[in-house]
């Protein structure tokens, strides 16, 4: 059986982590934060999202140097065959042969506002990023949780079956004494037997459902196998002590997430990045002022006419020269006018995305807020059974013992004792989710 653990999507989990050592010993158990510290640093996905952050820098470090001068140089040899013009401005049919040099450079003076808008979205784009990387890392802090709750609640039933494995065997036991002495017989005995057969059943599939909770924790961890993985197993009545705390409202819970919220976060961020989006189409009205300056020298050879030398040439051909250029936009087919049209609705789409993530995110803690006021109640209620239960299972024991209940009676409440645990344990383990969820969307960490 497995706890009943609702699925909520990019839950923010904040989680305080310390440094691991030497994380792969087998003896070591880990502790929550530990298993979240180490997955986020391991987790492949988190790494691909860290990758888009980092092309992030790249693009504004691209934004920032478009400031810088323009320099390029070029080197060029001619060789011409035929008829052509020579020293004496005569054509003859001979060869020459040209060879230029140049060095060239361009500054952009004025560009409509477009590179200090340029550089403000990118820096923008760069801070959603990082936004958007720190939810995959909550995300990733999320399932570890999830998964760490998991295994406890497995490490609980497992207990519960064992416990029934031990009643079972001491009632077979008291009855192959019985039976020997004729006071039970062989069919209450074969009976018992099987109870306990059953009870063997009920322990292995326990064992199983805790190694494969364990395998999927090993698994967010990016554990090369579960062989000697182990998790820290909190005192009850230290989960106790967690869950214990009162639950704050919707409202204020709504508050604190919109602050801690990386979804909002990067959604507000790309929402003023629109400005700067609107500004860089609407530069597309401005003239364009760029400086430009450059060198230049040349050799050139006629066959069959003499020529000064190589350096001799290069020094007296060199040239210089500086300009400013000015565009001035006219009539560019409306191109500047459809693309400032599309900013804007950009924005209002943007606008509307983040609307939308906060009403979705109010749902999820509505949702997240009554389901935690059901398991603080439901824990409550399966307390107060499982007590019941217990009182009438000793009461029962006691019958049986002295010979005033059969063994179906026992066996009855015996069932009823272990099954009331049973439903005790996934309450308190749904309870101590809920909560966690809670806390994560509070920007608070679960301390385990």
């Amino acid at each position: 059986m497995k706890i009943s653990i609702p699925t909520i999507v990019t839950i923010t989990a904040i989680v305080t982590v310390t440094a691991i050592t030497s994380p792969l010993q087998a003896q070591s158990a880990w502790t929550l934060r530990q298993c979240a510290e180490y997955a986020v640093e391991h987790n492949l996905q988190i790494k691909q999202q860290d990758n888009q952050r980092r092309q992030q820098e790249l693009q504004l470090s691209t934004a920032r140097n478009a400031r810088l001068p323009e320099v390029s140089g070029s080197l060029g040899q001619n060789f011409s065959f035929g008829r052509g013009l020579t020293a004496e401005n005569t054509y003859t049919n001979t060869n020459t042969s040209n060879t230029s040099f140049s060095l060239s450079t361009s500054i952009p003076l004025f560009t409509g506002f477009q590179i200090p808008n340029q550089i403000k979205l990118n820096q923008l784009n760069l801070e959603a990023a990082t936004q958007d990387l720190e939810k995959a890392k909550n995300d990733i802090r999320m399932q570890v949780a999830q998964a760490y709750v998991q295994i406890l609640y497995d490490m609980e039933i497992r207990d519960v079956a064992n416990r029934q494995i031990a009643i079972d065997s001491m009632q077979v036991v008291r009855l192959e004494a019985f039976v020997r002495n004729g006071k039970a017989s062989e069919a209450e005995l074969s009976q018992q037997r099987a109870t306990l057969a059953n009870s063997h059943l009920t322990a292995t599939q326990a064992a199983n459902n805790l190694r494969l909770s364990i395998l999927t924790m090993t698994q967010l961890l990016e554990l090369p196998s579960p062989d000697g993985f182990s998790i820290v197993r909190p005192p009850v009545d230290d989960l106790s002590a967690i869950i214990s705390t009162a639950t704050v409202s919707p409202e204020i819970i709504y508050q604190e997430a919109l602050g801690v919220k990386p979804e909002i976060m990067s959604q507000e961020i790309r929402l003023r990045a629109t400005d700067h989006s609107i500004k860089i189409a609407q530069s597309g009205y401005y003239p364009q002022l760029s400086f430009s300056a450059g060198l230049g020298t040349n050799y050139y050879k006629t066959s069959g006419f003499t020529a000064d030398s190589f350096g001799e040439q290069l020094k007296n051909n060199f040239s210089q020269y500086i300009g400013l250029n000015l565009s001035i936009p006219i009539f560019n087919r409306f191109q500047t006018r459809n693309n400032v049209r599309n900013a804007r609705i950009e924005q209002e789409t943007q606008m509307l995305a983040l609307d939308n993530s906060k009403k979705t995110l109010y749902k999820e803690i509505q949702q997240v807020y009554y389901n935690a006021l059901n398991a603080q109640a439901k824990e409550k209620s399966s307390m107060e059974a499982l007590q019941s239960s217990k009182d009438a299972f000793t009461l029962m024991q006691a019958k049986y013992e002295n010979g005033k209940a059969t063994i179906t009676e026992f066996n009855e409440a015996k069932n009823n004792y272990l099954k009331a645990e049973s439903d005790m344990v996934q309450a308190r383990y749904e309870n101590l989710y809920q909560h966690a969820l809670i806390e994560f969307y509070r920007g608070r960490e679960l301390n385990l």
